[in-house]
């Protein structure tokens, strides 16, 4: 029996939501009784907002002498936008409910699988046209299903989203090989839809 990939990842955002949590992805690896189940998740849009102001708070106190609370520091050059909030007691409780859904339900039928549920990391893929916005100004790299300027791989700052185009700063980071032979023009626009790949980079 195939796995219903669609209908394992509606049954996830169910249970996702009683927790107050997304679901940014999921995959499939592996064969047989070797297969894993991966579950990408982190706070929703309200828990991410009240996350945000109490690092925000946070880093005022400390600014005006106060001592600084090490569970809402942010490391430095990692933005707020990018925390996903989800606690290891979180990914334990969703695990445990979704997985008990996902048995009870058949959804994972034959050999024995391993579900493994963690946040998207700072170096999170972007899949879906609101990752884009949600992360401009961000830098990403990515890589295009066809070639544009003889380039199928970018890295840049991302500075605009609209109509189905994503603007890339180019000039925001060092271009090597393809991409710097590539460049001729400080920003490149792709299409969403040319995109096969793409995740946000680290700034420290």
């Amino acid at each position: 029996m195939a796995l219903n990939l669609d209908t394992i990842r509606a049954t996830a955002e169910r249970v996702a939501a009683s927790y107050h949590l997304d679901v940014v992805d999921l995959e499939v690896q592996g064969g047989g009784k070797f297969r894993t189940l991966r579950i990408f998740i982190e706070k929703n849009a309200e828990e991410r907002a009240k996350l945000t102001e109490k690092i925000k708070a946070a880093a005022e106190a400390a600014a005006a002498g106060g001592e600084a609370d090490p569970e809402l520091t942010v490391p430095k050059g990692v933005a707020v936008e990018t925390l996903s909030g989800v606690t290891h007691e979180d990914c334990s409780a969703f695990a445990q409910d979704f997985g008990t859904v996902l048995d009870v339900e058949d959804l994972m039928p034959g050999a024995e699988y391993t579900l493994e549920v963690s946040s998207p990391g700072i170096e999170r893929k972007l899949y879906r046209p609101e990752d884009y916005t949600r992360f401009t100004g961000s830098l990403v790299k990515l890589q295009t299903f066809t070639p544009v300027n003889d380039n199928r791989h970018w890295q840049g700052r991302l500075t605009a989203v609209a109509d189905g185009v994503v603007t890339l700063d180019l000039s925001a980071v060092k271009q090597k090989g393809k991409a710097k032979k590539a460049v001729t023009a400080p920003v490149v626009e792709i299409p969403l839809a040319n995109i096969e790949k793409a995740q946000l980079v680290a700034e420290f």
